[in-house]
């Protein structure tokens, strides 16, 4: 098949932890090279954010990202983006006007947006993975919430044209129902994970001796990070590791006064950005993940750490409640004293890591491995094309 991916703000070729650099951008890698993996074509575009990007590149066999010149060719964060859309859209359309791919998956909901419009004349067929969703984002962040007014519309039309929804966790189903897209056209694939570079036995980075707790993800505030700091108050004598983000960003600084105000300075450690090759040694270096957002679309890096064989503290929300519930803990969200418990048992017990390492090791090579995820994802593509859209039933497997 020659598949585009189209996924406008978010490259797989993005340097991780920037505010709108995370989970997708890895998702959206690790598809392309797993499906050309299995013989097919691949071309993810994404908008040119730079001047000196080239307008091709390939970076797997059978994987070539293209830069759609949509707006500025500078970064600009992706809520801005909305007004080059039809720019973004019209770029797709005379490149698919005389060779059109068999099926176009489009990645959060501008690309959605851009895809439809751009599919319109060639007749391809279009599967939507929203990553996230704007009435869970309003729900939670409020006023706070910096997403265009018109998104909720926009992505529920969205999920009622398109002709197949691929959701990454059973929660999402839940809200896409109640936007009124139907579950016979939604599918649940999970997000996938590199289990050769994720996996128990490897290179571990360097730790002094004390109980070490990790914090990996973009520094931004509904990740919770502060939960953790807040409960390491009562945690005594481990460490905090925080991966992500930059030394001056806005969320970096409002952690190191609130560490500084607890009189946490020498126990917790914002670290900043992580490259991709240096995680799995930084995960295996800790005793324990922890990840509370106060909503999460899916959450790589839970699974990530499981493939580790890291035992992972979760938040009970989104796609956590697929992936961690049943070999890690949950616990509520913005609640430090329930997360301050857990720690602590979980810190005084290494026969239970032990043991929930192993199960989360053994569920993240069950299921979420990328050949895994691959051939679910082509199974949906294979169902559009062969004209069977009548039956998705939002099952995995």
């Amino acid at each position: 098949m020659r598949i585009a991916l189209v996924s406008e703000h978010a490259s797989p070729l993005t340097t991780l932890g920037g505010v709108d650099a995370g989970g997708q951008n890895v998702h959206v890698a690790g598809l392309a090279v797993a499906l050309a993996g299995r013989g097919h074509e691949v071309v993810v575009h994404t908008r040119r954010s730079g001047r000196d990007q080239p307008d091709t590149v390939v970076i797997a066999p059978g994987v070539t990202v293209e830069h759609v010149p949509a707006g500025p060719a500078k970064p600009l964060p992706k809520d801005e983006l909305l007004p080059h859309m039809p720019a973004f859209a019209a770029h797709l359309a005379r490149r698919w006007a005389t060779g059109p791919p068999d099926v176009a998956h489009a990645h959060f909901w501008m690309s959605g947006l851009a895809t439809l419009e751009a599919a319109r004349e060639s007749g391809t067929p279009v599967v939507q993975t929203f990553h996230a969703l704007g009435t869970v984002k309003r729900r939670w962040q409020g006023a706070a919430d910096t997403s265009p007014p018109e998104r909720i519309a926009i992505e529920a039309d969205i999920g009622r044209r398109v002709h197949a929804v691929i959701a990454t966790c059973a929660d999402e189903v839940r809200e896409l129902g109640a936007m009124g897209v139907f579950d016979r056209k939604i599918a649940i694939v999970p997000c996938g994970v590199d289990l050769d570079h994720f996996c128990p036995d490897g290179p571990v980075a360097f730790r002094d001796g004390r109980p070490r707790i990790l914090s990996i993800g973009r520094m931004v505030p509904r990740k919770g990070v502060d939960t953790i700091v807040r409960a390491l108050r009562h945690v005594p004598d481990a460490e905090l590791m925080i991966a992500g983000g930059a030394p001056d960003d806005d969320e970096s600084r409002r952690l190191r006064e609130l560490v500084t105000g607890y009189g946490l300075t020498g126990r917790v450690h914002l670290i900043g950005s992580v490259g991709r090759e240096e995680v799995p040694a930084l995960m295996r270096s800790a005793d324990v993940l922890v990840s509370v957002p106060w909503y999460e679309p899916f959450g790589m890096v839970p699974v990530e750490a499981m493939a580790c064989g890291l035992p992972v503290i979760a938040s009970a929300v989104g796609g956590h409640l697929d992936t961690v519930a049943g070999c890690g803990v949950l616990v509520p969200p913005r609640r430090p004293r329930a997360l301050t418990r857990m720690l602590n048992d979980l810190l005084t017990r290494p026969d239970l890591r032990e043991t929930i390492g192993a199960a989360g090791a053994r569920r993240a090579r069950a299921r979420y491995g990328w050949p895994q995820v691959a051939l679910r994802t082509e199974s949906v593509y294979r169902t559009l094309i062969s004209g069977r859209l009548d039956r998705f039933a939002a099952a995995e497997g």
